[in-house]
């Protein structure tokens, strides 16, 4: 049965093993990395190496990749799709999700939002560095925790049902052939 396009699509931009085991950062790893279950594509090592990318790509801002495939390992999930997960955060999702983290930051610790903040004035920044650190690490957390888990349940859930409609539609197939009169 063929892959669908998505997958295909995800596997060519996930890194392969050997670009990982080639990087200088996770050379400790290197050994590790040889475990042909940490590549396999099973529900439970995506879902739980999509949820590993997301938290880290979210939480921690530096070493994301190198944590990603560390966690991937020690939690024995898909370490190219941990690693590949930590691409949510780039510098175009940066700025609205620190913002919107920040947000929900300040909501959760109940931190008053400053009115006027220019993010163009180093001084400003350097300023308000003790007021905006506690409300956007809360954030983020926030954040980070709740994308793992809804994306884990929801990978979950998806490949499930893929599997059911596969053995349906295998079923359905399968009764069409007994079904047809002999020529």
């Amino acid at each position: 049965m063929p892959m669908p396009p998505l997958m295909q699509r995800f596997r060519a931009w996930a890194p392969s093993r050997e670009e990982l085991e080639a990087n200088r950062w996770l050379s400790t790893l290197a050994p590790h990395l040889a475990d042909p279950k940490l590549w396999h594509w099973s529900r439970r090592g995506v879902a739980a190496g999509v949820a590993i990318g997301l938290f880290i790509g979210l939480a921690i801002p530096v070493a994301q990749i190198l944590l990603a495939a560390a966690a991937a390992v020690f939690l024995r999930a898909n370490v190219a799709v941990a690693a590949a997960g930590t691409l949510v955060t780039n510098p175009l999702t940066v700025p609205p999700i620190y913002y919107a983290a920040y947000q929900l930051g300040a909501w959760a610790t109940g931190t008053p939002v400053p009115a006027v903040f220019s993010f163009t004035d180093p001084a400003s920044i350097w300023e308000n560095l003790g007021t905006i650190g506690l409300p956007l690490f809360t954030g983020l957390g926030i954040t980070a925790t709740v994308a793992a888990l809804a994306s884990y349940l929801l990978i979950s859930q998806a490949w499930i049902w893929g599997v059911f409609a596969k053995r349906r539609l295998g079923r359905a197939s399968a009764q069409a052939e007994l079904d047809r009169p002999a020529r």
